[in-house]
């Protein structure tokens, strides 16, 4: 659902903001074939270990990452370009809007793939790779299930707080590189919403 809705976000951006403005149908195309790999070779509850389907998944991640960056590059470059117009500040806001809640998705599936090696290697408990983040499940195990462990909707929480606060909340990176990727999107976000509010208020 989440490649799903971020795909129809990215085709509703105005033509020059999307990746391959000629093709309007190029880029969910390639998104579905990746998405319709993926179900067919793990269908169910993605439990299966295959190198194959989590190279496949970093594939389809890392695509719509390129295409929420290009989208924001755009976006950025027609803010600081003066002889740029936007037709209203309405348009301004819908387009930082899209690309700021694909940024929170994109940011929020990397986290679910790479944190402690996987959404397969934490559903069968194994923990020969340690996890990059606490959640506040882990250290308070006597109000969850004794076999909770975090799943999407838990990094798309992650992803969003962090987007919004610039900052971790009740999540804690404890390596290095999630450390950085937090550092990154809470960049990213702020970027975005300073210059996309600031030209807003101008164009109003």
């Amino acid at each position: 659902m989440a490649v799903i809705v971020t795909t129809f976000l990215h085709e509703i951006l105005p033509a020059n903001f999307r990746v391959i403005s000629a093709l309007l149908y190029f880029y969910p195309a390639l998104t579905f074939v990746f998405l319709a790999v993926l179900i067919i070779g793990d269908p169910g509850r993605i439990d299966r270990e295959k190198p194959w389907l989590r190279n496949t998944t970093a594939a389809m991640i890392a695509l719509m990452a390129f295409a929420n960056t290009l989208s924001a590059v755009h976006l950025v470059l027609g803010i600081m370009d003066k002889t740029s117009r936007f037709t209203s500040a309405r348009e301004l806001l819908g387009i930082g809007t899209v690309v700021w809640l694909t940024n929170i998705v994109a940011f929020a599936l990397a986290y679910w793939h790479l944190d402690a090696g996987g959404s397969v290697a934490r559903y069968k408990e194994d923990t020969s790779v340690l996890p990059a983040f606490i959640f506040p499940e882990m250290v308070n195990r006597e109000f969850v299930d004794s076999n909770w462990y975090p799943q999407f909707a838990d990094y798309l929480s992650l992803s969003f707080n962090n987007a919004l606060a610039f900052s971790n909340t009740d999540v804690s990176p404890i390596k290095r590189w999630s450390k950085m990727l937090t550092l990154v999107q809470a960049l990213v976000s702020l970027l975005l919403a300073a210059l996309v509010i600031a030209r807003a208020i101008n164009i109003l």
